[in-house]
């Protein structure tokens, strides 16, 4: 059996006129400022994008998600089916993934966000584990600043 992991990582920081929507795997945080960026700034998407990619060796987020964006693709759940395309005989088996800042309160989401991820990844939510920090006021995540998302992806082939 081949076992492969990959790690990813993304950070926004919250846009300084409020205007855009603050969502997380898919998820619309209601009363709470966006992201920069010039997609719907899903860093958790985004992050697995990169976790995934780092299973495969094929990057999206940057180049392709730069050319999808200036094309009119937004939603960076697309991003994360484009990382997906090349998995070839892989497949994913578990998700973890960790969300640094000081601000929104993640708790109440945490279950909506494991289910988006687990529908776009095709696992049963109990193979989507999530969990957040404050950061402490350590790093400019903690200060409220803006979010920093890491995923884990963890894929097989039989």
């Amino acid at each position: 059996m081949i076992v492969r992991t990959g790690l990813g990582q993304d950070s926004h920081r919250f846009e300084a006129k409020p205007g855009k929507p603050l969502l997380l795997a898919g998820v619309l945080f209601n009363g709470e400022t966006g992201l920069e960026g010039n997609s719907d700034a899903d860093l958790v998407y985004h992050a697995l994008a990169n976790a995934v990619s780092g299973v495969t060796g094929h990057n999206v987020i940057g180049a392709v998600s730069d050319a999808m964006c200036a094309a009119g693709v937004k939603d960076s759940a697309e991003y994360v089916r484009a990382a997906l395309k090349s998995l070839g005989k892989l497949k994913i088996c578990h998700v973890s993934v960790s969300v640094e800042g000081r601000h929104p309160k993640m708790a109440p989401q945490i279950g909506a966000m494991r289910e988006n991820i687990g529908r776009l990844l095709g696992l049963d939510v109990h193979s989507v584990a999530f969990t957040s920090t404050t950061g402490e006021d350590l790093t400019s995540f903690g200060r409220g600043e803006g979010l920093q998302a890491l995923v884990l992806v963890t894929a097989v082939e039989a």
